[in-house]
């Protein structure tokens, strides 16, 4: 199937963005049916946090691997080991 690019309305300022030939072909890829709705960089604001929602909440927690103080945007519970970003990555890396 030939992707062409189109031009979309992004939702949330209105404006005009390209959904590229590229950008089609990797959503379809990953099994994804729905066109983005926000242009690029209203995702990014989306991501970070912005949108009046304010920055994100960061929590104290030690890491269950190496022992050292992070935080994490996330409440620890205790049923469940938490784990710095460089563990974190380690413990991805493994799975």
């Amino acid at each position: 199937m030939a992707f062409e690019d189109k031009t979309l309305v992004c939702r949330d300022c209105g404006g005009e963005f390209v959904f590229t030939a590229g950008e089609q072909e990797f959503y379809e890829s990953r099994g994804l049916l729905n066109e983005p709705r926000r242009c690029p960089e209203c995702r990014q604001t989306r991501k970070r946090g912005g949108y009046g929602q304010g920055p994100r909440e960061m929590h104290k927690a030690v890491c269950a691997a190496c022992g050292v103080e992070c935080e994490v945007p996330f409440a620890p519970r205790g049923d469940r080991p938490v784990y710095c970003d460089q563990c974190f990555a380690n413990v991805r890396e493994q799975t």
